[in-house]
């Protein structure tokens, strides 16, 4: 059994982990991530031998009840429900807080680094966000590149570096950003987006993993397996297996 997948994108992701993201499509034109192919398609044309997964910019998600999907997965990670609802599909499946299985949505997948990482909530909602990047290689907040003002960000090393802690990685506007650590930069905002203080873009892994910057991390690998556990529920609620609609990125 297979799905046939559509991944609905803004038109400026603010995604980070960009070598590992549909959304760097939108920048790009097409990627391919760990050998899945991934292009940009008018939104609502459908490909005809479905031998990538079509990325529309849809930011309304305007195109979700026209095509009919079986399942539509809110991966947004807003922290908050932006509009997503239960009607909106035979199975709706959101992941973090901000929502509620069994009320806005079907299930809820656990996205909180720790032992229920990944888990399928059927009933109530996830761990609420503390705001408290998860600590990864004994680095928290720290790993966490953050912009010191509104602007753009113009970076002067690139995805896979590795740095030294007060390295130069760039200014916003005329201010410098300096690494608070040292290790691996798995991830930077695309510099054609607008950031504001405060805003994260960037993240250094202080693992120092070779090649880490080019795979899926431990953390979207457990959040993906709760999404297909839950999804291979989809017969509890339309009792066939029909083309899932993928709402949002990582």
């Amino acid at each position: 059994m297979g799905f046939r997948i559509v991944c609905l994108e803004v038109e400026l992701p603010t995604v980070i982990r960009r070598t590992v993201s549909a959304a760097e499509a939108v920048f790009q034109g097409e990627v391919t991530v760990e050998g899945l192919r991934f292009a940009v398609q008018q939104a609502g044309v459908l490909p005809t031998d479905w031998s990538y997964v079509p990325v529309w910019v849809d930011p309304k998600g305007a195109y979700i009840r026209q095509m009919q999907p079986q399942c539509v997965v809110d991966a947004i990670i807003a922290k908050r429900n932006t509009g997503t609802s239960r009607d909106m599909a035979p199975l709706v499946i959101g992941l973090g807080p901000g929502f509620t299985a069994g009320k806005d949505v079907h299930y809820v997948i656990e996205t909180k680094r720790g032992h229920f990482l990944g888990r399928v909530i059927d009933r109530g909602c996830a761990i609420p966000n503390t705001g408290v990047p998860g600590i990864i290689g004994g680095e928290g907040e720290r790993r966490v590149i953050r912009s010191p003002g509104a602007g753009f960000f113009a970076a002067h090393r690139e995805i896979g570096d590795v740095v030294s802690q007060g390295d130069f990685l760039g200014y916003v506007g005329d201010v410098p950003i300096t690494a608070n650590i040292a290790g691996l930069i798995r991830g930077l905002i695309h510099p054609a987006v607008p950031v504001h203080k405060g805003m994260k873009i960037g993240d250094i892994d202080p693992r120092n993993v070779e090649g880490s910057w080019q795979t899926i991390s431990d953390k979207a690998f457990s959040i993906a397996g709760g999404v297909v556990e839950a999804m291979f529920n989809v017969h509890k609620y339309t009792g066939s297996a029909m083309p899932l609609h993928y709402a949002a990125h990582e």
